[in-house]
């Protein structure tokens, strides 16, 4: 516990030191050519084109440094509304230009044109445009600097995110044209006597050739290297003062929903019916240039897709990301992560109970934006009481300031669940990341949690907090590292966030090397790690989780990637977990040795796969996995997505087995870039349930959607309890108009 204390003191008194920031000079900086006009139908061949000089360009992939095989142009421009990119991508075999979707937020292994705009300038986050030949468009957002897979970062790319913007194409025989034109208004920025610095890159993807074209010339340091905001050029924009808008977003909603439930004597179902009618909106107002506050009356989030189902092998809580669009513009902005998938706020904990059920949102607000070299982020939401669920109110103020450099940050964040029958549940957390030198980052946290008049215990003043260090390269050529320790005591909650585990000490290391092989090898890298980690219980100080896992990875020329490696685990259980219905886990203590290996084809190929297979002892059994995952982009209007994961379990001493199966099929169509449909159809053999969520989206124009969703659950063992279970365990259809008025 002293010395807990001594570390959080010293992190304290790191908050408190002398904050400076890197100025940028204006040479170093590429300025962006103003334009009065752009005529904005994708043929990219007006005078005010023509007069930009295109930007320099090299391939990222699969020949880093090399010229592009195919001439490329692409350039950029703005003028007092939008920013504009603009690329002439000729093709000596036009016919072998893919353009295989034309369903939103799809690449779907197409030929692209991709832009990365670092609005804010803070090296950490951004917006990704994209389009394809047939003119569809894919926005997704970009946090943590586009790195993952460490104890602090997580996913880092949001693909559930939208915004207000355009693209146009056009084709003929020499190759393909695209312009992107994006709002102002959409990006949010900060504007200095009259000077806008941003970060940008840009790339061409040839899908048949695997080959990717980049700007400025980023080679392939690390993974998503070219997706990296601190690796992005600094451009400069002048003179922009967009007005303030309004977005205002009404919905009406109506449908039928109807569930099974037990009758109060117990020997039968009955059919419950519910017809749904609902009105509610939200209204977008920038306030500033980079300050947006989003205002939300009876948030309904019907359109959102269903959660993928899935089997937990382990004893703690599984992790299901947020896909509801409310929570998604500038999302990065509330990343508070405390270690591994832990966080200090998960949206999810807003209108969603523990097992999934939808809580009524009355209403709230929610305010994004930067002042001066201050991240600021504000949320209060409120929703209503369902059942044994209580009312309840939840507040998020999140701070954060670029310091020591322009890639290091301070911050802290504070949350608060408040319920109407006065329990409260109150947390606080400072963070920073800090560039060290090169590619060298240290990162930590310190944060604490108090329940209604909760105060420290004498003797114990660390119980109710969580600690976090980490000491990581993020870089993937020549020598990597990783050192991470966390602390977490017994009574940490953070009630608005999400805690995989609780009451241990955590140590993790990590080296390796990775080679980058030059033009003519079949590989692009291969890469050796060795990682160990420890989990030590507080109480007992014994190690209560451990590994040790050597492994080899590689990415191949043709974008195809694989790894194969062994794990050694140690578990010390001092209480059992179930698997299923039919196999546990008993107390004791547990050493097991797992291989493992992977493969997944490249992205852009039509036809391609993934696969995983795991093996080894398991506890005091023997566990196989096998996970594959085909999809097939058989045209432009259909897709295919399929993935089967199985688990088999064999605990021979004990006379136990336990199988699981999960089959997800992901059906994708698409009548041209308006009219689309989306079908998602799960198996999971551990529920007996078969599920269905079919959405059908008219797009009339940004911002005006009609939506019909159609969900379905399906008893598939219907025969094991008495009374026989229904056949449907669940279902409804649900219709949606929105409009979006702009004033």
């Amino acid at each position: 516990m002293v010395q807990t204390q001594a570390i959080i003191k010293t992190i304290w008194l790191l908050m408190l030191l002398p904050l400076s920031l890197i100025s940028q000079s204006e040479d170093a900086l590429f300025e962006i050519p103003r334009v009065e006009s752009v005529v904005f139908d994708g043929q990219v061949t007006e005078e005010e084109w023509n007069h930009i000089a295109p930007v320099p360009l090299v391939q990222y992939a699969p020949d880093p440094g090399s010229p592009p095989t195919e001439n490329t142009e692409i350039r950029f421009a703005y003028d007092d509304v939008y920013f504009y990119g603009s690329i002439r991508a000729f093709d000596s075999d036009p016919d072998g230009i893919r353009a295989n979707s034309l369903y939103r937020d799809r690449l779907a292994g197409s030929d692209h044109f991709e832009i990365l705009l670092d609005s804010y300038n803070d090296n950490e986050n951004a917006f990704i445009f994209s389009t394809i030949p047939t003119g569809v468009r894919n926005d997704v957002a970009v946090r943590n600097d586009a790195t993952g897979g460490t104890i602090f970062s997580g996913g880092w790319l949001n693909r559930d995110f939208n915004t207000f913007w355009d693209a146009a194409v056009s084709q003929d025989e020499d190759g393909w044209y695209a312009e992107i034109r994006i709002p102002f208004k959409s990006l949010r920025f900060q504007n200095v006597d009259g000077k806008v610095i941003m970060g940008l890159s840009a790339q061409r993807k040839i899908a048949r050739k695997l080959e990717r074209v980049v700007f400025p010339n980023i080679g392939p340091i690390s993974d998503w290297a070219f997706l990296r905001p601190s690796l992005a050029q600094k451009i400069l924009i002048r003179d922009i003062e967009p007005s303030k808008t309004v977005y205002i977003t009404p919905y009406v909603l109506g449908g039928l929903s109807r569930n099974n439930v037990l009758n109060d004597a117990g020997t039968a179902y009955e059919k419950n019916s519910t017809v749904q009618r609902d009105i509610g909106g939200e209204v977008k107002y920038s306030v500033s240039p980079n300050l947006t506050v989003d205002f939300t009356v009876n948030t309904d989030f019907a359109q959102a897709e269903a959660d993928d189902q899935l089997v937990n092998l382990s004893r703690f809580s599984l992790f299901f990301p947020e896909k509801r669009q409310f929570f998604q513009e500038r999302a990065g902005i509330f990343e508070f992560r405390t270690g591994g998938i832990s966080r200090l706020f998960f949206s999810r904990r807003i209108g969603l109970s523990e097992d999934g059920r939808s809580i009524p949102v009355i209403g709230g607000a929610r305010m994004v934006g930067r002042f001066d070299t201050w991240d600021i982020g504000l949320l209060n939401m409120h929703t209503q009481s369902v059942d044994e669920l209580n009312a309840e109110n939840f507040g998020v103020v999140r701070l954060r300031k670029r310091a020591f450099n322009e890639n290091s940050y301070v911050g802290g964040m504070l949350t608060s669940r408040i319920a109407s029958t006065g329990k409260r549940n109150l947390v606080y957390g400072v963070d920073g990341l800090v560039r060290l030198f090169g590619d060298d980052y240290l990162s930590y946290t310190v944060s604490q949690s108090f329940e209604n008049d909760d105060v420290d215990v004498p003797g114990q003043p660390n119980n109710n907090s969580r600690v976090t260090f980490e000491l990581n390269r993020r870089r993937r050529s020549g020598f990597g590292y990783n050192l991470g320790f966390i602390y977490s005591g017994k009574e940490f909650n953070p009630g608005v966030g999400f805690l995989d585990r609780e009451d241990f000490k955590f140590f993790t290391t990590s080296v390796s090397h990775t080679k980058i092989f030059p033009e003519g090898s079949p590989f692009i890298w291969q890469t050796f790690q060795m990682k160990g980690l420890a989990f030590v219980d507080n109480g007992t100080e014994q190690i209560i989780s451990g590994e040790i896992n050597p492994e080899w990875s590689f990415s191949s020329r043709g974008g195809d990637q694989g790894s194969l490696g062994a794990k050694w685990i140690y578990e010390n259980l001092f209480s059992p977990f179930v698997l299923d219905d039919e196999a546990s886990i008993p107390v004791g203590e547990y050493r097991f040795l797992r291989y493992g290996a992977s493969y997944r084809m490249a992205g852009e190929r039509i036809l391609r796969t993934g696969i995983e297979v795991e093996t080894g002892k398991f506890y005091d059994g023997i566990l196989h996995t096998l996970s594959i995952s085909p999809s097939w982009f058989v045209s432009k209007h259909l897709e295919l997505g399929l993935q089967y994961v199985f688990n088999s379990a064999d605990f021979d001493d004990r006379g136990e087995s336990f199988t699981a199966h999960i089959t997800r099929l992901r059906l994708g169509t698409a009548v041209n870039s308006k009219i689309s449909t989306n079908a998602l159809f799960q198996y999971n053999s551990n529920a007996d349930i078969f599920s269905a969520n079919i959405r059908f989206r008219y797009n009339f124009k940004e911002g005006n959607d009609l939506w019909i969703v159609l969900n379905e659950g399906i008893n598939t063992d219907r025969a094991s309890s008495i009374p026989r279970l229904p056949f449907s365990q669940a279902e409804s259809i649900l219709i949606k108009y929105l409009h979006t008025f702009l004033f």
